[in-house]
């Protein structure tokens, strides 16, 4: 037996505990106020908790009401995509998996899908985000893009390319100012990405050298959000060549001091070994390789 209060039930609940009215809650969901009155009560019922209490002829919520609007209202806004999902679905189309680091996904990989969606129409994608790591069979994910070294148990991997560090700054933090050494860069804020704390180490270990200001400095949890601050004159950051090529080119962005970093690392175009031979799985890992 599941246990499971009524659809209805947690929408006038919803409604009540956003408005803090039950006549307004009933106005918004074409009921009358005792209808809504009535629901509440039975949920609270069915939960064995008040979930509002009056006070001066107000409605709040009690601490088991906050508690609860706050998981409801996530059931809520998953049980309208899910809805919205399946009104919009196209059985003549075959739906494609995707999950990328955020930055690579934007500079690197949307840029490339247009030819594949052109060559293929039959094919929809369903791109998501990811910077942590998660399982691709739990989360229902074909392909994944990753950054690292290449070995995950249960995923046939593919590399891509390699990976170029160099330093990049705004032209005007510079002043004007040259650097006569690495040790230079010391004098500006250094900025790192959060998930890379020993990115700046292994930059000036690789040419011998080492600062206490390797791991000082602001971090950012991606690197769009790196290259928008090193852009706006931040500080300096170590950045991959091709996610900043733009930048570059277009003088947003300048190398401080010209020694570049490569990475044992790459990035990675990965799925599950056993959706290797699905078509639609094959058709963009054909396309990408």
């Amino acid at each position: 037996m599941r246990y499971l209060p009524s659809i209805t039930a947690i929408q006038c609940f919803e409604a009540a505990a956003r408005h803090l009215s039950f006549t307004r809650a009933a106005d918004e969901l074409s009921l009358t106020q005792s209808a809504v009155s009535k629901q509440v009560a039975q949920l609270e019922s069915f939960l064995h908790r008040k979930l509002f209490r009056r006070v001066r002829r107000s409605l709040c919520l009690t601490p088991e009401g906050t508690i609860y609007i706050s998981e409801v209202r996530k059931i809520l806004v998953q049980l309208e995509m899910s809805s919205q999902y399946i009104m919009s679905y196209n059985n003549h189309l075959d739906v494609l998996k995707i999950a990328t680091l955020p930055t690579f996904g934007t500079r690197w990989l949307a840029p490339r899908l247009t030819g594949f969606l052109d060559r293929y129409p039959n094919i929809s994608l369903n791109c998501c985000e990811k910077v942590d790591t998660f399982d691709l069979d739990k989360e229902g994910i074909d392909i994944a893009f990753f950054y690292g070294h290449g070995s995950w148990p249960g995923l046939e991997c593919h590399r891509l390319f390699d990976e170029e560090v160099v330093p990049a700054c705004a032209p005007t933090l510079l002043n004007g100012q040259g650097m006569e050494s690495p040790m230079d860069l010391t004098r500006y804020r250094l900025m790192h990405l959060s998930t890379r704390p020993r990115a700046w180490h292994d930059w000036f270990a690789s040419q011998s050298l080492t600062t206490e200001h390797s791991y000082q400095g602001n971090l950012f949890e991606t690197f769009h959000m790196l290259i928008r601050a090193t852009i706006a004159g931040t500080g300096i950051a170590l950045l991959p060549r091709f996610l900043i090529e733009y930048e570059l080119a277009q003088g947003e962005l300048v190398i401080p001091w010209c020694h570049s970093l490569n990475s044992a690392n790459g990035y990675y175009l990965a799925y599950p070994e056993r959706m290797g031979e699905v078509n639609k799985v094959r058709l963009l890992v054909d396309y990408l390789l």
